[in-house]
């Protein structure tokens, strides 16, 4: 839809709403789609909703490496259902619209919360840090407090960081086509159905992808190399078998969120074909949160034994 004004003797006709072309193909196919991601978003909700009952159920994981866990998984939940419902009603839907201030929304809310997910990552990698490095400074400097005031700097950080360039491409006049060739409403589409450029705008936002991508990354990298520097060095090497287990999971889930996120937001996105942009924004947006659950529960004991009480399975002790 499209509204129009008059200017002298031109009329502009100016979108009101966006066309989310998501997957495209016969019915078969969509239903296929709306069945696969339906299964992946219930067992993302179920997995990352038994780490977050857990951590809060079991006292053995209030520690802060799984206090970092819970909310990062409570994170998660929120992070799939920013994107995940609208998708699935826009497969099944014959429309496939969604309102202007609903698509800024939801770009507003999907990369908030991906913002605030690498700052907890960051956070996480500063916890194995201190736990291997400064093991006898370890509980004086990460108190229960200190984990509260860091878990509510990430996630008010999270959601200040990106309104300065979601208003810039509000702004921007939208006067022509109003289809996006994505399920989700992403800024590379919505560039290109600007009806003048906008290089500064552009600039701006590939200026804070950029940033909030490497800032973090490089945060987790200068830890993870002290780390391993002072395993190397210092640890024997069972005592460094058992200290690269306690960050392998960790590493994993990074290895998954800003693998995808580089090849998706640090190259201008003029350069990727709509399919590959559908396909890694899938990965990141619906199956990594689905992975994350599973990498952890598989690599951690105490974690596994906790989400069998959730889950209410027999535990065996011998």
């Amino acid at each position: 839809m499209k509204s129009s004004d008059q200017v002298g003797n031109t009329t502009m006709h100016f979108v009101t709403e966006f066309v989310l072309l998501g997957f495209p193909g016969q019915r078969k196919m969509q239903n296929f789609f709306f069945s696969l991601i339906l299964v992946v978003c219930l067992l993302t909700l179920l997995g990352n909703g038994a780490i977050v009952c857990a951590v809060k159920w079991d006292r053995q994981l209030h520690t802060p490496t799984y206090i970092f866990l819970g909310n990062f998984a409570f994170l998660e939940i929120w992070y799939v259902s920013s994107t995940v419902p609208n998708m699935l009603v826009n497969i099944l839907s014959d429309t496939k619209t969604i309102c202007f201030t609903g698509c800024f929304l939801q770009f507003y809310f999907f990369f908030s919360l991906g913002t605030t997910e690498g700052f907890f990552l960051s956070v996480m990698a500063y916890d194995r840090y201190l736990a291997i490095c400064r093991p006898l400074h370890y509980p004086s400097i990460m108190t229960g407090k200190f984990c509260v005031i860091m878990v509510c700097v990430c996630s008010v950080s999270g959601f200040l960081y990106y309104p300065i360039p979601i208003i810039r491409i509000s702004q921007l006049p939208f006067c022509g086509s109003n289809i996006i060739d994505h399920f989700v409403c992403d800024p590379g589409p919505l560039f290109a159905l600007a009806c003048i450029p906008a290089p500064s705008t552009e600039l701006i936002c590939y200026t804070f992808n950029s940033v909030i991508i490497f800032g973090p990354f490089l945060s987790i990298l200068g830890s993870y190399t002290l780390v391993l520097r002072a395993v190397l060095c210092v640890l024997s090497g069972t005592g460094q078998t058992k200290a690269f287990s306690t960050c392998r999971s960790h590493l994993m889930v990074v290895s998954l969120f800003y693998g995808t996120l580089m090849v998706m937001h640090v190259s201008p996105t003029s350069g990727n074909p709509a399919r590959m942009q559908k396909t890694v924004t899938l990965v990141y947006s619906a199956v990594t949160p689905l992975l994350n659950p599973v990498v952890y529960s598989l690599q951690n004991k105490d974690m596994k034994d906790a989400l069998k009480k959730v889950l209410g399975l027999r535990i065996n002790q011998n």
